[in-house]
């Protein structure tokens, strides 16, 4: 059984989550949407700022196989989970739901009584196998592109 570590993010992780969250787009999410979606949600030239600003704006959480970072998510304050991401050679080995286990273990300590996300269709059976279920799908517009993706919910 793969032993799944989880982490604080810290600033030392942030080029490497951005290349881990490259790479997830690129090679896992590829299968369910187009090149020039792919190309719109993951550009290639990432603001290294904003993507600062953003990981250190909540708690985000690293996911670590053997000293390796495999994936990493985040939760908001009012239990949006904004970012879920395994890297694509960590697939299947359980990193999403240790960090989803962590996340959901938080939002309970914390008092929330619900999670909810945005689950691309990549993402969508992760979610549902965790007790997610769809409260509606939905087009959103990036970068001259339209990528379809599903508002989740789970109670706690």
């Amino acid at each position: 059984m793969t032993v799944v570590h989880i982490r604080p993010y810290t600033p030392a992780d942030l080029d490497t989550l951005i290349a881990l969250f490259n790479g997830a787009v690129r090679r896992v999410a590829g299968r369910d949407y187009t090149p020039a979606q792919i190309a719109a949600w993951a550009p290639g030239t990432p603001d290294r700022a904003a993507w600062a600003a953003r990981l250190l704006g909540r708690p985000t959480l690293v996911a670590e196989i053997e000293g390796v970072i495999a994936g990493f998510s985040d939760l908001e304050p009012d239990g949006h989970i904004d970012m879920l991401f395994v890297d694509a050679d960590h697939q299947g080995r359980g990193v999403a739901g240790a960090l989803l286990d962590r996340i959901e273990a938080m939002a309970r300590d914390q008092g929330l009584a619900r999670l909810f996300t945005e689950a691309s269709i990549t993402a969508r059976p992760v979610f549902e196998h965790r007790g997610f279920h769809i409260v509606a799908a939905q087009d959103v517009a990036l970068r001259g592109q339209t990528l379809r993706n599903y508002r989740m919910a789970k109670a706690l």
